[in-house]
């Protein structure tokens, strides 16, 4: 081979190389930033299509309802443990932290966090939804099925019910 040749093949190498490392350093970060969605059923038995369940350890995003009774305060921290299920098993969010003003029992959630055991992650946030009627569409489609029970701000159930029959009653 001679001089002219064996140069150019030494610069295509490193070239290639080069590239190849680049792109590879851009794909372990990416790989680092990607929260992949997933139900509590998907979380306890793996992905519909593949079977593949989260890794202990991994980021991911979930999203449920928040079962009713379930919300644990702690009284010296921030410190919130609730369950979020959805048509199957129960899973545990643990986080410390503020809560969202619309996030309450019974309402669809979505938090983003780390799986630290099979039936528990540890969120580092928790979203609630806008409003009444919203869901996102990926918790929509998981949960397809479960009521919806709509919050009522400040008022019980009877305190509701009055307030219907006197509007009624004024109509007439």
């Amino acid at each position: 081979m001679n001089p002219r040749r064996k140069k150019r093949l030494t610069v295509a190498i490193t070239l290639i190389l080069s590239v190849g490392s680049a792109i590879g350093f851009i794909l372990y970060a990416l790989q680092q930033n990607i929260d992949l969605f997933y139900t509590p059923s998907e979380i306890v038995n793996g992905k519909n299509e593949t079977g593949i369940k989260p890794s202990i350890g991994q980021r991911l995003r979930i999203g449920g309802m928040v079962k009713e009774n379930s919300v644990k305060r702690s009284d010296d921290s921030l410190d919130v443990e609730f369950v979020l299920v959805d048509v199957g098993p129960e899973v545990t969010i643990k986080y410390n932290g503020i809560l969202p003003d619309l996030f309450r029992e019974g309402q669809g959630i979505v938090a983003q966090g780390v799986l630290t055991g099979p039936y528990t992650i540890e969120a580092f946030e928790v979203l609630a939804k806008h409003d009444e009627e919203y869901m996102p569409p990926e918790v929509a489609e998981a949960l397809k099925g479960i009521k919806h029970v709509k919050p009522q701000y400040g008022k019980t159930a009877s305190e509701s019910s009055s307030g219907e029959s006197n509007t009624l009653g004024g109509s007439n």
